[in-house]
């Protein structure tokens, strides 16, 4: 049991030091997390509410920071400080997440600085993680953390007695700027592929202009997978687009008239 405890204390230890107080007005301030070690911050769109804010390291330092992206529709914010070699957090996967596993919360209630509380994943959807942990104001914008201290969301507010978060994936589709779109409407389908039936998805549309049609995307076509992973989901090429730099590729795997081919999207827009 001592040992246990001593990990779990070195686990919080860790995520002080990637935590942060933020203060953007005189409203009342929030927290943040170091994303990366040259000054990026990531928080919460209702923390970061000008355009300049106020930025207190877990050892003390104050930065002035600039609001480099916001998406109020995901209560995100991103906030830049000139600094490098910053501690980082590490960024887990909020997909693995279970129900029923242990979390940790750290952020700056009431004034109080790297304020750490626990609790379980009460529920786990792609755009909320909610868990059954203590929040209060001033906890907006810090990290959900799982037991080996992965960063896997931001808090963001309280409903019914449970802490929400928005899911690290979500987070980083925020930093990519997650708009993508193959510019196709499309209808869940059954198909027989890769000898067996399997779900597909069935091009009813492909917009003048689009990223589909330039990659050769035709009405007709049937979309089974990316990057060689068949879709078993309607929403799985919606996430994946959310989740994929449109600087990449996109090896859009389709059936077209009983073969199945490639097509290689240079970029979606």
């Amino acid at each position: 049991m001592t040992r246990i405890t001593d990990e779990l204390a070195t686990v919080a230890e860790n995520l002080r030091k990637v935590t942060v107080k933020v203060q953007s007005s005189s409203y009342g301030g929030g927290s943040g997390v170091l994303w990366q070690s040259d000054g990026l911050i990531i928080t919460n769109a209702h923390v970061a509410t000008n355009n300049r804010a106020t930025v207190e390291l877990w050892d003390g330092r104050v930065f002035e920071a600039v609001r480099t992206n916001i998406d109020p529709t995901k209560d995100l914010a991103a906030l830049k400080i000139d600094a490098i070699n910053l501690p980082t957090a590490t960024i887990g996967n909020s997909d693995a997440l279970r129900v029923g596993e242990f979390v940790l919360a750290v952020g700056n209630p009431f004034g109080d600085s790297g304020a750490v509380t626990s609790g379980i994943i009460h529920a786990n959807h792609q755009r909320m993680v909610m868990a059954d942990i203590r929040l209060f104001p001033g906890n907006s914008g810090g990290p959900l953390a799982d037991c080996f201290g992965r960063v896997i969301g931001i808090n963001t507010m309280i409903v019914n007695g449970l802490g929400v978060a928005i899911p690290s994936l979500a987070v980083e589709g925020f930093l990519r700027g997650n708009r993508q779109k193959l510019g196709v409407t499309v209808q869940p389908v059954l198909v027989d592929a890769t000898h067996k039936r399997t779900l597909g998805l069935l091009v009813l549309s492909v917009n003048s202009g689009s990223a589909a049609e330039a990659a050769g995307v035709l009405v007709g076509d049937v979309l089974i997978g990316v990057s060689g992973q068949n879709f078993t989901s309607p929403n799985d090429l919606s996430k994946y687009l959310e989740r994929t730099d449109s600087s990449e590729p996109l090896p859009l795997q389709i059936l077209r008239g009983g073969r199945q081919l490639v097509c290689q999207v240079a970029e979606v827009v």
